[in-house]
């Protein structure tokens, strides 16, 4: 399993160093492109982008730490520091919308030019490129288990929203004219309410890792039938798993044959405990508590 686990930690750190390049490139071209353009979406939009940056060299420190392998003080491993990277991040997002929303309404006060045309075509660009990004980085996130790559996805799409709001508020402001220069502000500010959304979807399920909670739909199904498949496993009776990182640890408590010797339930606990390791569910650790099948 530590092979596994070490490719799927890597990929995600593969897919993190590639969000940072992509953002930073992105916060010049948009820094740059608003400042002369007159665009204040477009810089909050770079804005964005630098927060999409603090916020992927944060899960780049979170990949890493949870690498390291179990040790005295932590014999579950480090896995957990995902789900805190993952709420770091969601944070991040809502800073990062305050601070935009606070700036558009200063600017939408404040009298200005109109937009350059040309801020379309660099917002077209951003949108293509951050989507593309955002669906990349979430069949990582998906295909791994992994809640921090998935918020590190839903960061780009927060992205990619925040910069198809900037581009209907010039469009707006381009085709009404002059007093619509506030129309590209007001997109900022709406940009705000879509980037919450997107950070408390982060939240909650990182929050639920920490806490232990149940696992997505299906993972304590197809660890029960893997128990459930050894022929003299009866019942199982209870199942209860938990995610760390990209891993799962799991109680088990399974009912055999009563009449069984003492050592022979123990190679039984001993064959699902392997079954589960040796599957491609992630199971990093197994506890299989046996007890006597009583058939009424």
């Amino acid at each position: 399993m530590e092979p596994l686990k070490r490719s799927a930690s890597n990929e995600a750190i593969r897919t993190t160093q590639l969000g940072i390049v992509i953002s930073i490139a992105l916060i010049f071209i948009k820094g740059i492109s608003g400042y002369l353009g007159h665009s204040y979406a477009l810089i909050a939009d770079a804005t964005e982008s630098g927060a999409d940056v603090i916020s992927s060299g944060l899960l780049w420190i979170a990949l890493k730490y949870a690498q390291k392998p179990a040790d005295e003080g932590h014999p579950y491993g480090h896995g957990k520091a995902e789900p805190v990277a993952a709420i770091l991040i969601g944070f991040f997002l809502i800073a990062a919308a305050g601070w935009i929303g606070w700036h558009s309404v200063g600017f939408i006060q404040t009298p200005h030019e109109l937009p350059k045309r040309y801020t379309l075509f660099v917002l077209l660009i951003v949108i293509v490129t951050k989507e593309g990004l955002f669906r990349y980085v979430l069949a990582i996130g998906k295909r791994i288990g992994s809640n921090a790559v998935k918020a590190d996805a839903f960061h780009h799409r927060s992205d990619a929203i925040s910069s198809i709001a900037a581009l209907v508020g010039i469009s707006i402001a381009l085709i009404f004219g002059k007093g619509f220069e506030g129309a590209d502000d007001w997109a900022a500010l709406l940009a705000c309410t879509f980037i919450i959304y997107n950070a408390f979807k982060i939240i909650r399920p990182a929050f639920s890792e920490i806490m232990d909670g149940a696992p997505e739909y299906g993972v304590v199904e197809a660890i029960t039938k893997i128990a459930s498949d050894h022929v003299e496993v009866k019942y199982v009776e209870k199942c209860f798993v938990r995610k760390s990182g990209v891993e799962y640890y799991v109680d088990m408590h399974i009912e055999v044959d009563g009449h069984i010797n003492v050592f022979h339930a123990h190679e039984i606990a001993h064959q699902v405990k392997d079954n589960l390791l040796s599957s491609n569910l992630r199971v990093k650790d197994a506890l299989i508590h046996v007890e006597p099948y009583l058939n009424l």
